[in-house]
C-alpha cells in the first residue's frame, strides 16, 4: 500500500532516513510491525529485508531482544545502519548484507521470531528504477520457497514468524509454508477501506498445527477517517492519528 516519498519519517520513539533505499516507509510495514506479538520470551529477532529497517526498530521499541536485520541491498544495509546508529536501541541492532539463502545455509543461530515484508507481487508491471525491482520482484533472484525455507531453517522450535502479503499471494505462502512445516496461527484480512475488498493478509506462522485465528481490519472508514481499531493498532508509534472514541 501507499509509501512515503520524504527523506525522513518521524515516528514516536525513533526516525527513518529513507533516501538511500528504493522502498521507503510505507502503510504495510507500519501495519506489520505494529501487529507483530514481541514479549519478554523473545530473544532473538530476525527482519528479513531490512530496507530502512523501519521492522527492526518497530520491534526494538516493542522488546528488548536482540535483532538482527539482514538485506542484500548495500544502500539499504547503510540506510538501515544510520538509522539504527541514531536510535535508543543501537546496542541491540545489527545489520546483516547477505542474501537471505546464504545465511541461512551457514548460520547456527536460531530466532524466537522472523518478521518480514517480502514484496512478492505477481503480476505487478516492473518499474525502471533497478534496485526498486530488486526489491519487489524478489522472485527474480530469490523465491517465495527461498523464504520459506531460510525461515523453516532459522526459526527456533517455539518460534514465530510474521509477514505481510497481498491476498493473492498470501494465499499461496499459506500453503507452500505447509509443505515446510510452518503453519498459520493467525491471519488478519486488511481493508484499506470498510467498504472495500481486503486487499492485505497479515500472517503469523509457527511450527505448531493450531485453530486458525481470524480477524478482520479496516484503515478507514468509508468517509475516509481513521478507524478506532486501526488507531489503536498503531497509536504507539504514528505521530499524526487522532484520539479513538473509545
Amino acid at each position: 500500500m501507499s509509501e512515503s516519498s520524504q527523506k525522513h519519517f518521524s515516528f514516536k520513539e525513533f526516525k527513518v532516513h529513507q533516501e538511500q533505499c528504493a522502498m521507503k516507509v510505507g502503510t504495510d510495514g507500519v501495519l506489520l510491525g505494529s501487529w507483530v506479538e514481541c514479549n519478554y520470551s523473545v530473544s532473538n529477532v530476525l527482519d528479513i529485508g531490512t530496507g530502512t529497517g523501519l521492522l527492526a526498530l518497530m520491534l526494538a521499541q516493542k522488546c528488548s531482544a536482540l535483532i538482527d536485520a539482514i538485506d542484500i541491498d548495500s544502500d539499504a544495509c547503510n540506510q538501515a545502519k544510520e538509522n539504527f546508529y541514531h536510535s535508543k536501541w543501537s546496542d541491540r541492532l545489527s545489520v546483516i548484507h547477505k542474501p537471505i539463502q546464504e545465511f541461512a545455509a551457514i548460520s547456527n543461530k536460531k530466532y524466537d521470531l522472523i518478521v518480514s515484508n517480502p514484496p512478492f507481487f505477481i503480476n505487478a508491471k516492473k518499474s525502471q528504477q533497478l534496485n526498486r525491482n530488486v526489491a519487489r520482484h524478489l522472485d527474480d533472484s530469490f523465491t517465495m520457497d527461498d523464504l520459506i525455507t531460510s525461515v523453516a531453517k532459522l526459526l527456533s522450535d517455539s518460534g514465530k514468524f510474521f509477514l505481510i502479503q497481498p491476498v493473492k499471494e498470501g494465499s499461496i505462502f499459506m500453503e507452500e509454508s505447509e509443505k515446510r512445516g510452518l503453519y498459520v496461527n493467525n491471519i488478519t484480512w486488511v481493508r484499506t477501506k470498510e467498504d472495500k475488498e481486503e486487499k492485505r493478509l497479515l500472517l503469523n506462522l509457527s511450527r505448531n498445527k493450531k485453530k486458525i485465528i481470524t480477524d478482520y481490519l479496516s484503515i478507514q472508514t468509508k468517509d475516509g477517517k481513521y478507524t478506532d481499531e486501526y488507531i489503536k493498532l498503531t497509536e504507539e508509534y504514528y505521530t499524526h492519528l487522532p484520539e479513538r472514541s473509545f
